[in-house]
């Protein structure tokens, strides 16, 4: 069938037990949605309207923070309206914009991290030149960098996979991603698979420059006292955040690919939604909880808002 030109429907897996349980997964799921936009929106809100927090460091955590809230929009709004309509279908066309939402939200979080990890490098090992090397252009370049080139590799694989005819309509997950919709296909998928493994190359440089930067900054950190308090205050958040989401993304895609019987379905769904639902939320409290300054910010913010409603209660 030519997907292209005459949307197919494809059906999503269905959760286990959804007839009984399906409005108590519906306010999990929308209580997690609601956490995501508040958080990761509070810390950009506060990053952007405190002048203090207007160094590389910070900026490059709310585009971290934005590319969260990108990433769960692809995927919440749609698996909510399945769970309180009880359908989970979806058209190709909507299934190919959701893939490249979702894997474009994925690789931009790596690019970020990587473009992270350069910023601590700097800032500890080099702190004299910190300034004159991390200039508002470079940051400008960084930060283009980090989006640009993720959506580019995906845009490539989303319309390798649609372009092809499916001979079959059910993707074994709750959100399409770009390796379930190229299984659908009746043809070779040996030109998707080349091209996979540029992109996986790619990525995996991005991997050796955040690898080569922390043993260079664990080495610079033995000589200083100072450097260590600062390595374990900055950089433990993003370490923290790389391990969590380099393995949920490790088991996502060596799943999707080769995929095993043997592997529990729970555990294969936890999983695939870990991936989706951990980093937005985890990113952002980490980082606000770690980072001493941010931490203030946050803080203050809540205090004078919650010092306004109260007073405007006083009023009325």
């Amino acid at each position: 069938m030519d997907n292209m030109s005459y949307p197919m429907i494809l059906t999503l897996m269905v959760p286990k037990e959804s007839k009984s349980y399906r409005h108590i997964y519906f306010t999990c799921f929308l209580f997690l949605y609601l956490l995501i936009l508040s958080i990761n929106i509070r810390l950009v809100m506060v990053i952007i309207m405190t002048k203090t927090l207007h160094e590389p460091m910070y900026i490059f955590l709310s585009h971290l923070c934005i590319n969260g809230v990108y990433g769960a929009s692809g995927f919440y709004p749609k698996f909510l309206s399945d769970l309180i309509l009880d359908s989970y279908v979806i058209s190709s066309h909507m299934c190919a914009l959701q893939s490249f939402v979702i894997y474009s939200s994925l690789l931009c979080e790596f690019t970020i991290l990587t473009v992270m990890s350069y910023d601590r490098y700097i800032a500890i090992c080099k702190p004299l030149d910190y300034h004159s090397k991390l200039t508002k252009f470079t940051c400008l370049k960084l930060i283009l960098f980090s989006w640009i080139v993720p959506n580019f590799s995906v845009i490539p694989a989303a319309l390798l996979s649609n372009l092809k005819p499916f001979c079959k309509n059910h993707i074994d997950k709750f959100y399409c991603d770009n390796w379930s919709i190229v299984k659908l296909s009746c043809t070779s998928s040996f030109v998707n698979n080349v091209y996979g493994y540029i992109v996986t190359v790619i990525f995996f440089i991005c991997a050796v420059i955040i690898i080569v930067s922390y043993v260079k900054l664990i080495i610079a950190c033995k000589a200083s006292l100072e450097s260590r308090k600062k390595f374990w205050q900055t950089c433990l958040p993003h370490i923290l955040s790389l391990i969590n989401f380099t393995l949920a993304l490790l088991f996502d895609v060596t799943f999707s690919r080769y995929g095993s019987n043997d592997i529990p379905e729970s555990l294969r769904n936890f999983l695939a939604l870990e991936l989706i639902i951990v980093p937005p939320v985890f990113n952002p409290v980490i980082y606000g909880l770690n980072i001493t300054a941010v931490r203030k910010q946050v803080f203050t913010s809540c205090v004078a808002a919650r010092v306004k409603v109260s007073g405007a209660r006083k009023k009325g």
